[in-house]
């Protein structure tokens, strides 16, 4: 029976040693809460340190003993491991660069990255000794980027997904990691790579096809010939627990203290771990400003501000203690009164039953971290509010922002921006608070943590659906040798083969990809069979095409279906077209090709066709949804036709289609054999245009409406020289 392998980090677990004895109690984050419901079940497991470094095997033996009734693995560290690996490549230089901190806190160094690799190993390494052939791994963040791939690499059966549950950078930060290829390489190794929201998704695909030679299709990556997804999952808290700590006894009683202690002020409440991500300073001089531009609040409304320690012997972390105490002070010594202090700061840990009362009672929850994943205290926040009251200031830099949007969306860097937010805050009627709350609050209640497992997962063998559907279109061997026994009992056959990207791989000079003599051997091969017809059906200009392949025995479509040319005939084209809206066209595109450098305009008898492949991707993106728009109306009302090809858009009568052409030349012959292969946009004409009896293979993609696929214009080559061999 197969089974889940959770791999984080850390392990759900805290582990004390107490007079040599080791006590255990489990963890209560979100992580946690939510992935308990897989890893205790059945045979499934969590892998991960257990947060302490033990180095006598007995001791090792023990923990792994007591560990294992938890449904728990432990992976040991040693000191030197956790300061390299954990403290130093995945905090020194993955946690700023992901944060956009890149030119403040990154330290790259050579031992980071060698040890960073040894401690996936061992992950890996732990991995491998208990999962097996069918089995589900779910490895967790940043400090496991090389995992998926690792694993990928020992055990292809594995069904692997990955989540990154901080931000993802833009891609001119994360190139900037020296061993940026082998982190995205080592991601891709997952059959899915979740995120919290749909701008991580993003600028992790731009970096994946600007780094690595793979293709995209939307939001799938193509890998060794394996589908894998990358999509948006916003995590979600264990949303009745937070609602229902509002009944609990030591709840009850924290907030009994919090009304007596505060009952002339109004409360915001900031809730943060210790790091320059969170936006803490901004935050305090928003705060200060308040105090200075609007005096009346002085007295009438306190900062409960929480910063749970965190890494603060790190000189960049003790740096930024020291300057939130300083600020603290100073706010303090300008502000308070002998019966009222501004700001109450807190550097400690609160048990969950303090937050929950401070999340009842506080009239204003805060949260504006400069960059953040998700952030999950807005959303205890949210939860904790059941009497729908109180109002949430959100960063737009937090990933929670794209859910709860009826929170005031600040941004954290303006100061002004969140002191105009708390003013608005602290007016707002009661009406409106309960209006917005509501709203957030069934968000939050729909969205949680077992949603978002649940999605996840679901997702997950929805993608691994997806490429067992791939890999029984692909043409191995079995599928070969079926096609191949067809074609020899036939007698009458006809094969349309496109050219660039099916025969020849593209180029980034169209005029380099001429053909070689391997190609007009194979050619020849072919068409000596009497039975056989091949017709080489084009979108380039029939000038090229009759150049390269006018003698060569075969059939030719050039420019999609305008120009037509059976062996020993002349050239014919399709009637009644014209080329009267070029002069209109053309003008429109040149000012395209004076705005982008590298790219050019190519003109045939009877279409346009603007090409950008040697323009960088986002500006070719750019440009061509640009010329879209611009000629969208345009060319609708002339009888044309946009065509997306590969780097290409091509504008076209609208009569002239690859798959008409097709069936025209089909008309001549009762064919017992019909054959089709093609890698583009164009090509997807024929195998729709062709009866469901015929053998349709697309190039390279697994999204067509082809029978089969085959990887690249090798494999093409391969298959028809088995053909031709029949």
């Amino acid at each position: 029976m197969s089974k889940t392998i959770i791999v984080s980090n850390r392990l759900p677990v805290k582990i004390s040693d107490e007079n040599g004895e080791y006590t255990y109690s489990s963890s209560e984050g979100g992580l946690a809460t939510g992935l308990g419901s897989i890893y205790k079940d059945g045979e499934n497991i969590w892998i991960g340190w257990p947060g302490i470094e033990v180095n006598e095997s007995g001791k090792k033996a023990d923990i792994t003993r007591n560990l294992k009734d938890m449904k728990l693995l432990p992976v040991f560290l040693s000191q030197e491991e956790i300061s390299e690996y954990y403290e130093g490549f995945s905090n020194e230089i993955l946690w700023p660069i992901f944060h956009y901190y890149a030119s403040t806190y990154v330290n790259y160094k050579q031992s980071n990255w060698d040890f960073y690799q040894s401690v996936n190993q061992k992950f890996r390494d732990a991995i491998l000794d208990v999962a097996e052939p069918g089995d589900t791994i779910w490895i967790h963040d940043y400090q496991l980027l090389l995992l998926p791939g690792m694993v990928r690499s020992k055990n292809v059966d594995l069904t692997i997904g990955f989540f990154l549950h901080i931000p993802f950078p833009s891609y001119e930060l994360f190139r900037l990691i020296p061993w940026r290829a082998e982190l995205l390489e080592g991601m891709l190794g997952a059959d899915l790579v979740g995120f919290h929201t749909y701008d991580d998704v993003q600028h992790f695909m731009n970096a994946a096809i600007r780094i690595l030679p793979i293709n995209s299709n939307s939001n799938i990556l193509t890998v060794d010939d394996r589908p894998v997804v990358a999509e948006a999952f916003p995590m979600g808290i264990d949303y009745n627990k937070y609602s229902s700590l509002t009944n609990d006894n030591a709840v009850l009683e924290q907030i009994e203290l919090l009304k007596e202690n505060f009952s002339d002020s109004r409360i915001i409440l900031s809730v943060d771990r210790l790091d320059y991500s969170k936006g803490i300073l901004q935050r305090l001089a928003a705060f200060e400003l308040l105090l200075e531009l609007y005096p009346e609040y002085i007295g009438k409304v306190v900062l409960y501000m929480v910063v749970v320690p965190s890494r603060d012997t790190v000189p960049q972390y003790k740096e930024l203690k020291d300057h939130i105490d300083k600020k603290v002070g100073n706010i303090n010594a300008s502000y308070r009164t002998m019966q009222w202090s501004p700001v109450l700061y807190f550097y400690r840990s609160l048990s969950i039953e303090e937050l929950s009362a401070l999340y009842q009672i506080a009239d204003i929850g805060l949260v504006t971290p400069m960059r953040d994943g998700m952030n999950l205290v807005s959303k205890e926040y949210v939860a904790s509010r059941t009497g729908n009251n109180g109002v949430l200031i959100l960063s737009e830099m937090a990933g929670a922002s794209k859910e709860l949007i009826d929170a005031l969306i600040v941004n954290p860097n303006n100061i002004g921006d969140i002191t105009r937010a708390i003013v608005q805050a602290l007016n707002m009627t009661l009406a409106e608070q309960e209006t917005k709350m509501a709203e957030m609050r069934k968000v939050v209640s729909q969205f949680n943590i077992f949603h978002w497992v649940r999605i996840y997962m679901d997702k997950l063998q929805e993608v691994k659906e997806l490429q067992r559907s791939l890999q029984s279109r692909h043409v191995d061997q079995r599928i070969a040798k079926t096609i191949i026994t067809r074609y020899s009992t036939t007698s009458k056959r006809i094969i349309f083969l496109d050219y660039d990207g099916t025969l020849v791989n593209f180029n980034t000079d169209i005029n380099k990809a001429s053909p070689d003599s391997g190609l007009y051997q194979l050619l020849a091969k072919l068409s000596s069979d009497k039975a056989n017809e091949i017709v080489l059906i084009s979108g380039r200009d029939h000038h090229k095409m009759d150049e390269w392949f006018g003698n060569s025995g075969v059939h030719i479509i050039a420019e999609h279906g305008v120009w037509q040319k059976e062996v020993g005939g002349k050239w014919t084209s399709i009637m009644g077209l014209t080329d009267s809206w070029k002069e209109e066209i053309f003008p429109i595109l040149n000012t395209y090709v004076e705005r982008t450098p590298g790219s050019f305009i190519e003109e045939k008898s009877f279409s346009l066709v603007w090409h950008f492949r040697k323009v960088p991707k986002d500006l070719g993106d750019l440009r061509v949804s640009e010329l879209v728009n611009n000629l969208v109306y345009l060319t609708k009302d002339k009888g044309l036709q946009l065509l997306p090809g590969n780097k290409v858009i091509e504008i076209k009568n609208i009569e002239i289609n690859k798959g008409k052409a097709a069936l025209n030349f089909m008309f001549k012959k009762d064919y017992d054999f019909i054959m089709a292969i093609g890698d583009d946009h164009t090509d997807e004409d024929i195998f729709k245009a062709l009866p469901d009896s015929a053998y349709t293979f697309k190039v390279g993609s697994s999204l067509s409406a082809a029978r089969f696929y085959l990887r690249n214009s090798g494999d093409v080559r391969q298959f028809l020289h088995r053909l031709s061999s029949e």
